[in-house]
């Protein structure tokens, strides 16, 4: 099959969080498989440049309708880690990409509409003609809504079909109605069946809506985001689609997360020899300015987002009394200001037992997986996640919340998973944990069993396949 991915995000070219991983990661695997995959993405003057190869100009003059004019693009091809990338750079008078960041602009709203547009003008004027185009989040939303009205008649998507994936269905691209008229977008896709909510346009509702098949990243999350719960308004629209809705789990690349080959980590080590696990565990309690004395007792290390969403707000309730519990914490990420405000006030409070760096550090996240003995997810709700399953493959025992991807991935046996959201139910399951640690004979079964899981993308590319296969059977 020919697949073309259209995407805000690839990792490591553009990455700002699991998104580029899971284009790069499906994509590639999808290759390997015999399908012939191409990304489109935009042009951000922020891209890694020296992660593409080959970069060259392949269509120097594309003209994307705009308005009542027509905006002057080039569309540049490179390899990406042999990823087949097209990249699309409006020219300087609309310098949509040019903002030394990817997202929060004021005209996101035109800027991922452009490039919704930019990618099907460039695959109309490159004759190319795919099987599926897999779009994924809301800035490529509009892609699906487009091709129902602006191309609906177009011989060169004759056939094609759309998949259209929730990466996380709590950013919506959501935008005043005159978005609509600004983007040149049929008026008649204001409607509650089309883009329209509470009075706004939602470019993630314009891909639900109009895409052939939907896809999110867990088969637990597909059910949850069904519920008025965890749906954030779209609930009733996602289980009218329901039928056409996959939970397909995201995969990991063990070439990157792999303690036997981790250049990031001091020592190696395997399911096979552990021993190199405790040189880890030392050198990052080393890191954090944390006790030696810390080697001996359970190490609770966190890499995440601090937001409300990742359970920052009830590991601050218990704070205290998981220390008490005479166990030590490493914490790395960023994020809202009150949370990142509290790590640095529970590492004032409690000096020697908790450690926190704001910021984003790949290495330091790496030696955090390998180092801790304990890696804490607390979520209130998490479509996926990846690093408890990061954490499996290295020996590093999870304690998260039964949400999302989170309970798909952590069994009995793995790692303790807790229902309720609450400070309380987190420190019974980090009780649970501690208590589970004494015995180290019956830890390190544990830890041997959660490394030998296998989430690589090999089975999330199997059923994307099987999903692409019934999508052109129909």
């Amino acid at each position: 099959m020919y697949i073309v991915m259209v995407a805000s995000e690839c990792a490591p070219v553009a990455k700002v969080g699991g998104l580029g991983d899971v284009v790069f990661g499906l994509s590639r695997e999808l290759d390997i498989r015999g399908h012939s995959v191409e990304i489109i993405l935009p042009k951000y003057d922020c891209l890694r440049y020296n992660q593409i190869f080959n970069l060259q100009l392949a269509l120097k003059d594309l003209w994307v309708p705009w308005y009542e004019y027509a905006v002057h693009c080039s569309v540049y091809f490179g390899f990406v880690h042999g990823r087949k990338c097209f990249f699309i750079e409006p020219h300087s008078d609309h310098n949509f990409f040019n903002r030394r960041a990817f997202y929060g602009q004021v005209d996101d709203d035109q800027r991922f509409a452009f490039f919704c547009r930019a990618a099907l003008e460039f695959m109309l004027k490159s004759n190319k003609h795919p099987d599926i185009i897999h779009c994924h989040d809301w800035q490529t939303g509009l892609v699906p809504a487009y091709l129902r009205t602006t191309f609906a008649t177009d011989p060169t998507f004759l056939g094609c079909r759309t998949l259209f994936t929730i990466h996380n269905l709590g950013y919506q691209g959501l935008f005043p109605k005159t978005a609509l008229a600004e983007v040149a977008l049929d008026p008649a896709v204001y409607r509650p069946d089309g883009m329209e909510f509470f009075g706004r346009v939602s470019y993630l509702k314009a891909g639900i809506q109009f895409a052939d098949a939907l896809s999110t990243v867990s088969p637990t999350y597909a059910r949850e985001i069904q519920t008025p719960e965890f749906g954030f308004g779209l609930d009733d629209c996602l289980r009218d689609r329901a039928s056409v809705l996959n939970g397909i789990l995201n995969g990991v690349d063990y070439a990157d997360w792999s303690p036997q080959t981790d250049p990031h980590i001091p020592a190696p080590y395997s399911a096979e020899d552990l021993g190199g696990k405790a040189t880890c565990k030392r050198q990052l309690l080393e890191e954090f300015g944390l006790p030696a004395a810390g080697t001996d007792r359970p190490l609770l290390g966190m890499v995440s987002r601090f937001t409300r969403q990742k359970g920052t707000g009830i590991l601050a309730e218990i704070a205290a009394q998981m220390v008490a519990e005479d166990v030590y914490l490493v914490a790395l990420g960023e994020g809202d200001p009150e949370y990142e405000d509290f790590f640095l006030r529970m590492q004032q409070e409690h000096p020697g037992r908790i450690a926190a760096r704001i910021g984003f550090d790949n290495g330091l996240a790496h030696r955090i997986e390998a180092g801790a003995d304990i890696f804490l997810m607390p979520s209130h709700y998490e479509p996926c996640g990846l690093n408890q399953i990061y954490s499996l493959h290295y020996g590093t025992v999870p304690v998260v919340r039964a949400t999302g991807g989170l309970d798909d991935t952590i069994e009995e046996g793995t790692g303790f998973k807790f229902a309720e959201y609450s400070g309380e139910a987190l420190l019974a399951a980090v009780r649970a944990a501690v208590h589970a640690f004494a015995d180290r004979e019956s830890w390190q079964r544990m830890m041997r069993r959660g490394m030998s899981k296998d989430f690589s993308w090999k089975m999330s590319a199997a059923a994307y396949s099987a999903l692409y296969r019934r999508l052109l059977a129909r």
